[in-house]
C-alpha cells in the first residue's frame, strides 16, 4: 500500500510517498481503508519532533480519517467489515490504510460524505469541547475568535453562534473576514491594521469579551488579555503564530481572568465520555443542517506535502483534505 512517510524529524519537506506493508489490527483495533484524511497544523509539528506525543520515525502523519472497515481485531464487536467510520488516529492517516483503536472510531451518518467525515473531528471536536465543556460559553455572552477563517477558527464561529453567543471574528485580510462573516460572525476585526483591543472594547461597549478563543498566540494573546471582561475566559488552543506567550499573572488577578488550556486529543484517553457526548451533539447538529465542514481545498495523497504547506503557511481557509484512491 502507499503512504506518506516521515523518516527524519526535519519538517514536511522530508515526507516521501512510499510503498509499505499493509498493517494488521491487534486486539481492540480495526483496519481501515482510508478514503479521506484531514490536514492539520499539528501534522507539521509531528514531522519536526515537536508534538506532545511523538512517535519515532518512520511513521506517517495524519490524525483524522474517514473510511471503511476492512478487518476487525480480536474482540471487536462494535463494527462490521464494510462499515463507514470516522477515526482518530495517533498518527498514520496519510496512507491508503490505517489501524485504529476501536474506541477512537465513530460511525459516519449515511448522509455524510467521506470528505466531510475527515474534515469533522479535529476542528469541530476541538472547538466544541473548548467552548461547551472548558469555557462553558453561555447564550448572550460575547465570544472573540482569532484566526477565524482557519480550520478551527471557522468551527468556533459556527459553534459560538449555535450556543447563542455574539461572535467577533478576527483575521488578517478582508477575504478571510468575509468567509467568517458567511459562517455567522456578527462583527469583524482586521488584525493587519485594526487596534484589536480598542475594537473589542468598542464592540462590547467597553466591557470586554466574555470568552476569547485563541489558536494563534503571540501578540494576539497579549491583546486578548487587555480586552477580556471581568471573569472572562481565554482559551489557549495553539500557537499558529509561532510565539508561545508568557502570561503576567498580575493581569489575571486584577480581572479574575481564567486562562484555559485545551489538549483535545487527551480526552480520548483521559475522559472519553466528554468526547463521546461532544460527538453526539455535533453529529446531531450536522444532520439538522446547523453546522457543516467548510472544505476549501482537496488534494490527492500524492500531493499531501503541498496540502500541508497550505495549512502551515496559513494560506488556506477552512479545512484542507487529502483524498485517497478512488
Amino acid at each position: 500500500m502507499k503512504a506518506i512517510v516521515c523518516h527524519e524529524l526535519n519538517g514536511p519537506a522530508a515526507l516521501r510517498l512510499e510503498d509499505i506493508p499493509e498493517p494488521s489490527p491487534a486486539a481492540g483495533q480495526v483496519r481501515l481503508r482510508v478514503r479521506a484524511c484531514g490536514v492539520n497544523f499539528a501534522d507539521s509539528l509531528i514531522t519536526r519532533g515537536q508534538y506532545q506525543v511523538q512517535p519515532e520515525p518512520p511513521f506517517s502523519p495524519g490524525f483524522e480519517v474517514a473510511g471503511d472497515v476492512l478487518e476487525l481485531g480480536e474482540g471487536v464487536t462494535e463494527f462490521a467489515v464494510g462499515d463507514r467510520v470516522i477515526a482518530l488516529t495517533l498518527h498514520g492517516g496519510y496512507a491508503e490504510q490505517a489501524v485504529v483503536n476501536v474506541n477512537r472510531c465513530v460511525a459516519i451518518p449515511p448522509a455524510m460524505p467521506y470528505q466531510h467525515g475527515a474534515a469533522f473531528p479535529v476542528v469541530f471536536g476541538t472547538s466544541h469541547i473548548a467552548l461547551w465543556h472548558r469555557a462553558r460559553l453561555q447564550a448572550g455572552e460575547t465570544l472573540v475568535v482569532h484566526g477565524a477563517s482557519g480550520g478551527v477558527g471557522l468551527t468556533a464561529v459556527a459553534i459560538g453562534k449555535q450556543l447563542g453567543a455574539t461572535v467577533i471574528a478576527t483575521a488578517s485580510s478582508p477575504e478571510k473576514l468575509d468567509i467568517a462573516r458567511q459562517h455567522g460572525a456578527d462583527h469583524l476585526i482586521n488584525t493587519s491594521h485594526d487596534d484589536i483591543r480598542l475594537r473589542i472594547k468598542e464592540l462590547t461597549e467597553e466591557r470586554g469579551a466574555d470568552v476569547i478563543y485563541d489558536p494563534v498566540g503571540g501578540e494576539l494573546f497579549n491583546a486578548s488579555l487587555r480586552a477580556i471582561a471581568f471573569e472572562g475566559r481565554i482559551l489557549v488552543i495553539g500557537f499558529a503564530g509561532g510565539t508561545v506567550p508568557q502570561i503576567p499573572a498580575n493581569h489575571l488577578l486584577v480581572k479574575n481572568v481564567d486562562v484555559i488550556g485545551l489538549n483535545w486529543p487527551a480526552y480520548a484517553e483521559r475522559h472519553p465520555t466528554v468526547m463521546t457526548e461532544s460527538f453526539r451533539i455535533l453529529l446531531d447538529w450536522y444532520l439538522a443542517g446547523a453546522i457543516q465542514p467548510y472544505v476549501s481545498e482537496i488534494y490527492p495523497l500524492e500531493e499531501a506535502v503541498d496540502a500541508l504547506h497550505q495549512v502551515v503557511s496559513r494560506k488556506s481557509t477552512g479545512k484542507v483534505v487529502i483524498t485517497v484512491g478512488d
